[in-house]
């Protein structure tokens, strides 16, 4: 009996512990459970207080295209984007341009568009999903990869509720967030490489596949949603606009040939000055036409022009004005030290061993460029070649081999002294000859090689080269005039310049040039090249005579 109570004792001491202990388990959640609410609504507070703070809506936002015809500048890359990404098969796309000429704005409202197009693929709310390939941190473990997706794994910090259960959990990407619509993204050369490659995949495959040592397809611990992302990937089935300031050489071929190429020019000054029209207005100023003209000089897009006019707005708002001279736009040019557009303008009279070429940036802008050329006699012994402007040497990555050689700027001045040497019979051990292309550029590549030529034949033989010629062309060694690149952008900026003639290779000669704005001569040889020059020349005793003629002139001398 006396055994009986203690055990009954014991077993109600136990229960009251067991009792108090749950008790207090309880206790313990509903008062975490007030502090989590009260610390909850703190915070909900604090987001609803900062959601009523709003400022004013940025001049970049407001002067935002929503239509394809706002875009400024742009006639030729907007129609192409329209083709490409319109109608019932859209294309992949990349746009190369340089900065702040339209290419994400063009690309927004373009989707709008497609959206709308009669038999177009995409829905009404399709999605326009934004990356920036210079911000897209990428881990080489896979733990994160905003654009491709990840499987975050039951070791890592953050695995919550799966962690303990050891469940690997798939995070989608932006490639699967624009399922059924377009992914943008923007500097699209500067993916990591092992990213882009698992772009090419997903292009490809239109989904994204998983993988993880943690998965076992036998667990079945294992929610059936990932099971089936696992077994079945993430549709990813979009459409990619690819935006670039990179040329597309630099561009990895693998995507080059899956997408349309679309080019956006460089904004001349008219485009800048439509710009500036547009963001005084919704500024609700004022600027004198002489202070319009200031600002273009340094502003080569139409990002810098909106900011430039942004400033003046907050500078003539505080000084209770409306109206913009050219003194106000000096002052915001100083504190923001903004440097001068590079241009250079035909302007002025015909010079010897003076010639207009033309090049081209990586970013695809045309540039025209002085290329001065002296020979001067010498003795055989001491006679020298001088380059200036000139890259001297070039490295080329192949793979982890890293080779050096002559560039081809420099190769184009030894190209040309071989053609005046054996086409021409000019001897140049005769002379000391100093090459020079100013401005402050190194200039590389082939292209300029027809107008170095024609510089060094321009002092040579003493006469004078139209200053309205500009030209761009590879020169071979046995006198033929070979193909380059960015030729319409060349064109575009011999016109810029005020130029009336250019001369290019007959290898880059379209119909469309015949309706230019400006005479393109297309020419296979060297010779032709000398013959247009001395038809332009400002020399009246030159003109009706041709190279040879020239050259037996000067041997008689």
């Amino acid at each position: 009996m006396m055994i009986n109570s203690i055990f009954i004792t014991v077993q109600l001491f136990f229960t009251i512990v067991i009792g108090i202990y749950f008790l207090g388990q309880l206790r313990t959640q509903h008062s975490d459970k007030e502090g989590i609410n009260e610390d909850s609504r703190h915070v909900m507070e604090r987001l609803n207080a900062m959601r009523r703070i709003s400022l004013t809506e940025p001049l970049t936002e407001q002067t935002r295209p929503t239509k394809l015809e706002e875009i400024i500048g742009q006639e030729q890359g907007v129609e192409a984007l329209k083709v490409a990404l319109g109608g019932k098969n859209p294309q992949h796309i990349i746009i190369y341009g340089p900065p702040g000429v339209g290419k994400t704005a063009a690309s927004r409202v373009a989707m709008e568009f497609a959206k709308n197009t009669e038999g177009t693929p995409f829905r009404k709310d399709a999605k326009f999903i934004e990356v920036d390939a210079t911000i897209m941190q990428y881990d080489e473990r896979s733990i994160a990869d905003p654009l491709i997706g990840s499987v975050h794994d039951p070791i890592y910090q953050g695995a919550g509720s799966y962690g303990p259960a050891g469940v690997p959990q798939p995070k989608e990407g932006a490639v699967s967030k624009a399922h059924g619509g377009v992914l943008f993204i923007d500097e699209i050369g500067e993916l990591h490489p092992t990213q882009m490659n698992r772009l090419l995949k997903v292009l490809e495959d239109r989904k994204v596949r998983f993988e993880s040592s943690y998965y076992s397809s036998t667990n079945k611990n294992i929610p059936r949603h990932i099971h089936d992302v696992f077994k079945n990937g993430i549709p990813a089935d979009f459409r990619l606009i690819g935006a670039t300031t990179r040329s597309p050489e630099e561009i990895p071929p693998a995507l080059r040939s899956r997408c349309t190429e679309i080019f956006f020019d460089r904004l001349n000054r008219e485009n800048i000055k439509s710009i500036i029209d547009n963001a005084v207005t919704k500024c609700n100023i004022s600027i004198d036409t002489d202070a319009v003209n200031v600002v273009c000089g340094y502003c080569e897009n139409g990002r810098d022009a909106v900011s430039m006019i942004s400033t003046l707005s907050s500078k003539l708002s505080l000084e209770k004005r409306i109206n913009a001279t050219v003194e106000d736009v000096e002052w915001v040019i100083e504190t923001g030290r903004y440097n001068p557009v590079y241009s250079c303008s035909v302007g002025g009279e015909s010079a010897i061993g003076r010639v207009n070429g033309l090049a081209v940036t990586n970013s695809r802008c045309g540039l025209l460029i002085p290329i001065e050329a002296i020979f001067e006699k010498a003795d055989e012994r001491e006679s020298k070649i001088i380059c200036g402007g000139i890259t001297e040497k070039e490295t080329i990555k192949n793979g982890n081999q890293s080779l050096s050689r002559t560039s081809t700027a420099r190769a184009s001045v030894d190209n040309a002294i071989t053609v005046l040497k054996r086409r021409y019979g000019v001897n140049p051990t005769a002379y000391n000859i100093h090459i020079n292309i100013p401005g402050g550029m190194p200039v590389d590549g082939p292209s300029a090689g027809i107008a170095i030529f024609t510089a060094c034949y321009s002092a040579v033989f003493d006469f004078s080269v139209s200053s309205k010629i500009a030209m761009t062309g590879e020169l071979s060694i046995s006198g033929d005039v070979m193909g380059v690149g960015g030729v319409r952008e060349k064109i575009d900026a011999a016109i810029l310049s005020g130029a009336e003639v250019v001369i290019i290779p007959n290898s880059n000669w379209c119909e469309k040039y015949k309706n230019m704005k400006i005479k393109v001569i297309p020419v296979r040889k060297i010779d032709e090249v000398v013959d247009i020059v001395i038809k332009y020349s400002d020399n009246s005793m030159n003109i009706n005579i041709n190279s040879q003629e020239l050259v037996s002139a000067k041997k008689a001398q």
